[in-house]
């Protein structure tokens, strides 16, 4: 702190930031019956909090009723505006259809547009090739939305992670790889905080 600052009792943003705990959203990217995300999505969460650098939260895009894009409005648009603008971060629970992601994350992500912006993001994909693809398409529509998305990409596959495709029993291996973009997720959020 400058002295200035210390004169007048101020600190600047930064300093303010330093002492913030970030907000982190993990989004669930299906509403399907049978969907995996919620059993992925506590999978992360267990691990981000031991550690307890942030606050991580689910966030189930089921929840929140999204209309798709142009249809009439819903009041499920503006709760989910103001989630995300109360978020600093977020980790992408993504699963692969058809070499995409799914329509439901697809909608979720038009349906908000500032609210995305300047933040970070961490993708964590399942898949019969480990949601690789998906992952792909959804860091295309994040630049488009200025979501700046980490290196690190844990990729889980339905065929050594999940027993009979349907109960998550992740590898040990994953541990590293999760907690590395849990890193990177949580610097680039702050580093992104100080220019809103």
């Amino acid at each position: 702190m400058s002295f200035f600052n210390k004169l007048f009792g101020r600190q600047n943003k930064e300093e303010e930031i330093m002492t913030e705990k970030l907000n982190i959203g993990i989004i669930l990217g299906s509403t399907r019956q049978g969907r995996l995300s919620p059993q992925v999505g506590e999978w992360v969460k267990g691990i981000a909090d031991k550690r307890g650098d942030a606050n991580y939260e689910i966030v189930d895009i089921a929840d929140f009723k999204l209309p798709f894009l142009g249809e009439a409005d819903a009041p499920g648009i503006a709760a989910w505006n103001e989630k995300l603008a109360s978020l600093d971060g977020f980790i992408f629970i993504v699963q692969e259809y058809n070499h995409s992601i799914t329509g439901a994350l697809k909608n979720a992500l038009d349906l908000a547009r500032e609210a995305w912006n300047n933040k970070a993001a961490g993708i964590v994909s399942y898949g019969s090739t480990g949601g690789a693809r998906a992952a792909e398409h959804l860091r295309g529509i994040m630049g488009e939305l200025m979501i700046a998305d980490v290196r690190t990409h844990p990729t889980l596959s339905l065929f050594t992670d999940f027993e009979n495709f349907a109960e998550f029993k992740p590898q040990d291996m994953h541990l590293d790889n999760v907690n590395l973009m849990l890193d990177q997720v949580n610097a680039w959020s702050g580093a992104l905080k100080t220019i809103r």
